[in-house]
């Protein structure tokens, strides 16, 4: 991706981030081992109670954490995508950020964008992919939209979040150290 369409982009997230700012309320890390629900303002969804419903759900959490394992357990991240896409809710920031990691991890950063613009698409305060995103974007030699990364999770959660001290942390560290993030 050439210089100015990651300007671009990085543009364009800021101004979406900038118009959703008031719009925060909670601060919250995402992106343990159980998912937060999708956004969903229908007046078609089913009961709470609904025994249907409860075992979906159940059944959609017991995916999720299984994958969670498989990706920071084993590290298996092709098995783990499988996983993830299998449970059919990608409109899940969670499920779609752990795509995106488990692809930048195998090292297809293309992809992995995509899952992580997905997910923030899902939610756009969703911090634990902006600190993610701003990683791959250190892999990709982007420390400015990086640093922006670093700004967004400052806006969300503050300066003592886990996700903010680990992208300062890989910010601190020199330009083309290898490291891996």
């Amino acid at each position: 991706m050439t210089k100015i369409a990651i300007r671009l982009l990085t543009l364009a997230m800021f101004a979406a981030a900038t118009a959703a700012g008031p719009m925060v309320n909670v601060a919250k890390a995402a992106g343990g081992d159980t998912p937060s629900p999708p956004t969903d303002t229908s007046k078609a969804k089913k009961k709470k109670h609904d025994k249907s419903s409860s075992i979906d759900e159940q059944k959609f959490l017991d995916g999720y954490r299984a994958a969670y394992a498989t990706i920071y357990d084993r590290h298996d991240y092709a098995s783990a995508i499988a996983e993830l896409k299998a449970l059919g809710r990608d409109d899940v920031a969670d499920v779609a950020n752990l795509i995106g990691y488990s692809y930048r991890k195998l090292g297809d950063y293309k992809v992995s964008q995509v899952w992580y613009e997905r997910a923030l698409q899902a939610d756009p305060n969703h911090v634990r992919t902006w600190q993610y995103y701003g990683l791959w974007q250190l892999e990709q030699g982007n420390r400015e939209s990086a640093q922006y990364h670093l700004g967004r999770i400052k806006q969300i959660c503050g300066t003592d979040c886990a996700e903010y001290k680990s992208l300062a942390m890989a910010l601190a560290q020199p330009a083309g150290t290898g490291l891996v993030y």
